[in-house]
């Protein structure tokens, strides 16, 4: 009876613990590969960036060990709820529509919205909105949606072009192809100090903040992360990554 008694406890616990990540050792955190200076792949091949370097000192707080998987945003969420991966810690905008999906923790930073030509253009953000020209936007993000709801409110004529990341965008940029690019203004930031492009300006959208994505589910891992991204904050090793990834020009 006793052994009974004892498989059918284990039995209830594996109910109660199944389908959480956080009952295992490890975490896969998706990241966006292509959005420096929050998430890149650096030249040796391995996952960096700001929110890389973020996550690995959480997890460290936390106990467990942290992996990052490339995903490919417009279906970094559904990789997720699928369970592909356990979090998302790359540079994700706090929207009502993606909080509908995940919970997100507490913000961690706040991001303008901008346009970018290369140096050479007399392009105005004025001028790409209304003047018949071709913007470049990364495909699932809130600048991408913001841009095609309100163009036919405000009666703006610009052709949006969509890409997998900002950085192909800023490619065509060059090229040519494109008159300009709309993002986030730390991966414009971090274009502008490597390629010959410059911020025109911003283009209407209000600020947005970042925080990190998991799992509705998951309520006791985003209490943890929350706990040690607090706590992360409060360090100098914070404000010492903030000026390692140039996010504090």
């Amino acid at each position: 009876m006793l052994r009974k008694n004892l498989c059918l406890l284990c039995s209830l616990l594996t109910l109660v613990f199944a389908g959480s990540s956080f009952g295992a050792e490890k975490l896969v955190n998706g990241i966006d590969a292509n959005f420096p200076p929050f998430a890149f792949i650096d030249k040796t091949g391995t996952p960096s960036g700001f929110d890389v370097e973020a996550m690995n000192w959480i997890a460290k707080d936390i106990g467990v060990e942290v992996t990052h998987q490339p995903i490919e945003w417009d279906g970094i969420i559904t990789s997720l709820l699928t369970k592909k991966i356990d979090i998302i810690a790359s540079g994700m905008s706090i929207t009502e529509e993606r909080a509908k999906q995940v919970n997100f923790t507490i913000p961690y930073w706040v991001i303008k919205q901008v346009m970018v030509t290369k140096k050479s253009s007399p392009l105005t953000v004025d001028q790409a909105l209304t003047g018949k020209k071709t913007i470049g936007v990364q495909q699932g993000t809130s600048e991408a949606k913001w841009l095609k709801e309100e163009a036919p409110k405000k009666g703006w004529n610009f052709e949006l072009r969509y890409y997998s990341s900002s950085p192909l965008a800023i490619e065509d940029v060059l090229n040519g192809r494109i008159d300009a690019a709309a993002m986030d203004d730390a991966p414009a930031k971090d274009a502008a100090s490597k390629k010959d492009v410059h911020i025109i300006g911003t283009f209407g959208m209000h600020d947005e903040e970042f925080g990190y994505a998991v799992r509705k589910d998951e309520k006791e891992l985003l209490e943890k992360v929350n706990k040690a991204l607090a706590k992360f904050m409060a360090t100098p090793e914070w404000n010492k990554l903030i000026v390692k990834y140039g996010l504090n020009k």
